[in-house]
């Protein structure tokens, strides 16, 4: 094992901030209040098992279905994308059915282990070693899992014209990750 505080502690913010769980507030909120409630657990161990096993197969996985990490970011992209309208907008684009619960599908993917924070995985696969990596993966699940589980509170904190602008605000930051995600991935896919 070749632990080291600094590439844990990089790792960790790196993927915190593609995580983006605070800029996801406004989105939780939303969902806990159409279904009732979040399976904070749930969501937590499944995306850390989905990005820990990303880790490891994630390149062998795409390269087995033939899709390259491009496209898989580029198709994230428009997921995002889309989530970003509907924040801003404050409509819903996507009619699907009512959820019963928010916990695998769309906290644990794509919210919290998304194309984006795949990508970045397997990006710091070659820079970090891989048990660093699947700490810092761990800390932040713990830190989605303390947003997620005081989603209740944060909404009397903030109110209802906080939420909004929160919403509002994190929908364009959502929305300018995308169109990043989209551009830089996008490029590559035609080279």
């Amino acid at each position: 094992m070749n632990f080291s505080f600094k590439e844990i502690l990089s790792a960790t913010m790196i993927l915190f901030a593609v995580i983006d769980i605070m800029g996801s507030i406004p989105l939780i909120i939303s969902l806990r209040n159409k279904v009732g409630h979040i399976q904070s657990e749930k969501a937590s161990i499944v995306a850390a098992g989905i990005m820990i096993v990303f880790l490891f197969l994630g390149e062998s996985i795409l390269k087995y279905l033939g899709v390259d990490i491009n496209s898989f970011a580029v198709a994230g992209a428009f997921v995002l994308f889309i989530l970003a309208l509907e924040m801003v907008l404050g409509v819903n684009l996507i009619k699907d059915e009512e959820p019963k619960s928010a916990s695998i599908v769309p906290l644990a993917f794509p919210l919290i282990a998304g194309a984006g924070t795949m990508t970045t995985i397997v990006s710091i696969r070659a820079e970090f070693e891989a048990e660093n990596i699947v700490v810092a993966i761990l800390i932040n699940c713990i830190l989605v899992f303390a947003v997620l589980k005081s989603a209740a509170w944060l909404e009397k904190l903030l109110g209802e014209g906080g939420l909004n602008v929160l919403r509002k605000v994190f929908g364009v930051i959502l929305l300018a990750i995308s169109v990043k995600l989209f551009s830089e991935n996008a490029v590559l896919l035609f080279k």
